[in-house]
Order: C-alpha cells, then sequence, then structure tokens
C-alpha cells in the first residue's frame, strides 16, 4: 500500500476533523443547490469592463490569483461579486 503524504493545510483539517470541529449541514441538498446558483451567476460573463490598476496591484492580485488556484480575472471578479453581495470579509489580523 501506497503511503499517504498529507500537506500542512490537509493535516490542519485532519486535525480539525477529529477534534469534532466541523458540523454537518442542515439540509445538504438545498446548501448544494444555493453554492450551485452562486457559481453559475459568479461565472456568467456577459458585460466586459476596463479598469486601470497600478502595476504593484495587478503584480499582487496574479499572486493570489495564482495561489488560488485562479485566472486573475475571475479571481477580481469574484471579489467584486463578494463586496457587493456583502459576503467579502476582512482577514483577522493577529
Amino acid at each position: 500500500m501506497k503511503k499517504v503524504i498529507l500537506d500542512q493545510e490537509e493535516k490542519n483539517i485532519l486535525a480539525a476533523y477529529g477534534k469534532g470541529e466541523f458540523k454537518s449541514v442542515e439540509n445538504k441538498h438545498a446548501e448544494m443547490a444555493r453554492l450551485r446558483r452562486y457559481a453559475v451567476n459568479t461565472m456568467q460573463k456577459n458585460k466586459r469592463i476596463n479598469i486601470r490598476l497600478s502595476e504593484r496591484d495587478l503584480f499582487g492580485i496574479q499572486t493570489k490569483a495564482t495561489e488560488e488556484g485562479l485566472p486573475y480575472q475571475t479571481l477580481i471578479s469574484s471579489i467584486l461579486h463578494k463586496y457587493l453581495t456583502g459576503s467579502l470579509r476582512e482577514a483577522n489580523r493577529a
């Protein structure tokens, strides 16, 4: 049998699961339908815009997008969508 090597994020998830930190979703099918609607609405691209950004900001966005495994324009669109729907939250800084 092949040994599975976990990265740190996977180890953290496994530890949290072991501690019982995850909770089941009340209505799994309704939640999945809601998330599918969000995905479809977020990915609909029916208007084009042009925007000027500083080179530094663009580089930062491209870096974050690479870390997330997304095209940078998709990340920008997602950030704007989250901001407009009120679901964009600032990360807590220690």
